[in-house]
């Protein structure tokens, strides 16, 4: 009698949903993801920078054909000149051999850093005041129905509408700047800090409580971390408004500071001095700007995403 049964093949089973096909296909589409966001960047960019080459190729043309007088808007090299020479020592007199370093017996960094450290102490006086007011009126409703009509008032009155009371008060030194660089960051600190708070998913808090956690651990471990995104967000605007505020902070006895300078060097017609003091100011806000947000990706990686 003949055996007719044939053996079978084990039929090969399908790929899961962790196979290494599947693995692979994750990482292609991850690829690809990544370059489409390089692709978009790199055009941005290059998009940012076009405009720039076009504001910058406008401005030479306007001065080159003498549209506009070279008093009120001077050529690209002359800002590019003033600029080099408020950071270098030139020889005015050559009898005598006399030097003089940058503007205003500083150079032009000089002015920049001791602005600087004006903003800084300001606005880390706001953050510190601002960030235990803010705590303090979004956790006990009492201080919040007392001080924010006081807030608000104080948020909506320009700075250059009490200088003159500061400098009466504690006169034209430094403090009367801290003051005032303090007096624009602190608002928009203490507004963040009560947004960020209550923010604050009850449920976290909850869970917080379940496990045993009182009050302290609450505010330690919840709510402190949850609200850091809009406390970052809060100094980021408070640093903004310090850095408009710094040529009206530095009005009188304002040298060494870039506002200061710039204010000066406007009142005697240094026009060039001027619209350099003026990119500086520009261009260290937005470097200033990219470092906070740099600093919130990093502390609050998880913003926007859960």
């Amino acid at each position: 009698m003949s055996n007719d049964a044939t053996a079978t093949e084990p039929a090969s089973a399908p790929a899961g949903p962790g196979s290494e096909d599947d693995r692979a296909h994750s990482r292609r589409v991850a690829k690809a993801a990544r370059r489409g966001r390089s692709r978009r960047r790199m055009r941005a960019r290059l998009l940012q920078a076009g405009v720039l080459v076009g504001v910058i190729a406008l401005w030479w043309l306007i001065t080159a054909i003498k549209l506009v007088d070279p008093l009120y808007l001077p050529s690209p090299q002359a800002v590019l000149g003033a600029f080099i020479d408020a950071n270098r020592c030139q020889v005015i007199d050559e009898s005598t051999g006399r030097t003089v370093c940058g503007v205003q017996n500083y150079y032009l960094w000089e002015h920049l850093v001791a602005s600087l450290q004006r903003i800084g102490v300001g606005v880390a006086l706001g953050a510190v005041c601002g960030i235990l007011l803010g705590f303090l009126m979004s956790m006990w409703e009492p201080a919040n129905t007392a001080l924010a009509p006081y807030l608000n008032f104080l948020r909506a009155l320009p700075p250059l509408g009490y200088i003159g009371l500061i400098i009466v008060w504690v006169g034209i030194g430094d403090t009367s700047k801290y003051l005032l660089l303090f007096l624009a960051a602190f608002p928009p600190i203490v507004i963040a800090t009560i947004d960020g708070v209550r923010g604050v998913r009850e449920d976290y808090v909850l869970a917080a409580r379940s496990m045993g956690a009182g009050p302290t651990g609450i505010g330690r471990f919840v709510v402190l971390p949850a609200a850091t995104a809009s406390i970052l967000s809060g100094v980021r605007l408070a640093i903004g408004f310090a850095w408009t505020t710094v040529v009206a902070a530095e009005l009188n006895n304002g040298i060494p500071g870039i506002g200061g300078l710039a204010y000066i060097s406007g009142t005697r017609l240094n026009t060039d001095l001027t619209i350099a003091c003026i990119i500086v100011i520009g261009l260290v806000a937005v470097a200033l700007d990219g470092c906070i947000r740099l600093v919130g990706n990093r502390l609050t990686p998880w913003y926007g995403k859960v």
